[in-house]
């Protein structure tokens, strides 16, 4: 009476579960075959009896067929031929265990529980109520691994038996990408489906990336979001590290400049010229530049004469760098060579114009932005 009373409460709360029917499941049923270790409580009965041959551990092969009615809910019936081991190396024995559970799949199918009755008949046969763990792996398509462990409640003796079950699943009447469980189970509603969501408690209304996760702002878009930027107005052309702050190389600079000067004169006659204007910019925005002006003559004149003039020449133009443009008199040098360093030996007049000069030039290097 209580078997039978056992068995029609668990199928109709089976029957029941299908008013729960709302969402298509990922397939709509499975065969698989499995091996399973058995472990006997030790205390089955032999022919009605509880002074019978006891039994230890088992094995067997385990054929199953599951229906899966939703997404969640299933059932599934098995039959196992089964082998268990006497106690004290007594031989064994065989039989079969059939039966029928309610299988219920968590959210994107991470585990299930189960829950049944089984029927064993290995010596006498005996009524057992069954609760179990298990998942579904698929590594490859339409081929799935079962893992499964349960425990096994006799409801006509006080023991308890538990399995260990491993084998091969083909699923079948699959659904397309577009099903419903493909939508089903996004918890954080950010539009990326639980099984693929890596940030699962994503805050409502922020954007998120592929896989879940916010997409943070970037407002200089250097790649590197706001919360990490430690460089907020990196141009948006040159590369940045990690943090946000613009990436440097060393490229050397260098500018150079050359005066004439009248004969037998050591006046800079037009210090606004745009060529000293823009030495004196690139001494200014080079700072850690120094320079050495260099005075030179013509050959005419005594070589005493011309190297007194020359030296005239370099210091006259050092006076309008600090005099006119500001720059720090310690950075500038000066020194004549007087007529030793023509520019053009010829003894001409246009020779003698482009002798008479001071020169000079600045090198630097600096570190510059690296473009993108």
């Amino acid at each position: 009476m209580k078997k039978h009373f056992t068995m029609a409460a668990l199928t109709a709360a089976m029957l029941s579960t299908t008013a729960f029917a709302q969402e298509e499941p990922p397939y709509s049923s499975w065969l698989g075959v499995s091996g399973m270790y058995y472990k006997a409580s030790g205390l089955h009965t032999i022919d009605g009896t509880t002074t019978g041959t006891s039994f230890d551990d088992g094995k067997g092969i385990t054929a199953e067929y599951g229906f899966r009615f939703t997404q969640s809910w299933a059932v599934r019936a098995e039959f196992t031929h089964l082998e268990l081991d006497l106690f004290q190396n007594a031989g064994e024995d065989d039989g079969e265990m059939t039966g029928v559970d309610l299988v219920y799949f968590l959210p994107e199918d991470k585990y299930y529980l189960f829950g049944g009755v089984r029927r064993q008949s290995v010596g006498d046969s005996t009524t057992f109520v069954d609760l179990g763990i298990g998942k579904h792996w698929q590594p490859v398509e339409n081929l799935m691994v079962l893992t499964e462990i349960a425990t096994y409640r006799d409801l006509d003796f006080d023991f308890s038996d538990v399995s260990v079950k491993i084998g091969l699943v083909v699923p079948f009447g699959e659904t397309s990408s577009s099903a419903p469980v493909a939508t089903a189970y996004d918890t954080d509603n950010d539009g990326v489906i639980d099984r693929l969501d890596q940030c699962p408690m994503t805050p409502a209304g922020v954007a998120v990336d592929s896989v879940g996760c916010q997409v943070m702002a970037d407002d200089d878009n250097d790649g590197v979001s706001n919360d990490m930027d430690q460089c907020p107005d990196s141009p948006a052309d040159v590369k940045v590290d990690e943090k946000g702050c613009t990436v440097f190389g060393n490229e050397t600079v260098n500018i150079t400049l050359r005066v004439l000067f009248d004969n037998d004169s050591a006046e800079v006659k037009q210090p606004r010229d745009p060529e000293i204007v823009e030495f004196a910019e690139f001494m200014t925005q080079y700072a850690d530049t120094t320079a050495v002006v260099e005075g030179h003559t013509s050959a005419p004149g005594s070589a005493t004469y011309n190297l007194k003039l020359s030296e005239e020449r370099a210091e006259a133009f050092k006076a309008v760098l600090v005099d006119m443009y500001g720059i720090d008199a310690v950075r500038i040098d000066t020194v004549g060579y007087g007529e030793t360093q023509l520019l053009d030996p010829a003894n001409t007049a246009d020779a003698h114009m482009v002798n008479r000069r001071i020169s000079v030039t600045v090198e630097q290097t600096v570190q510059v932005p690296e473009k993108k």
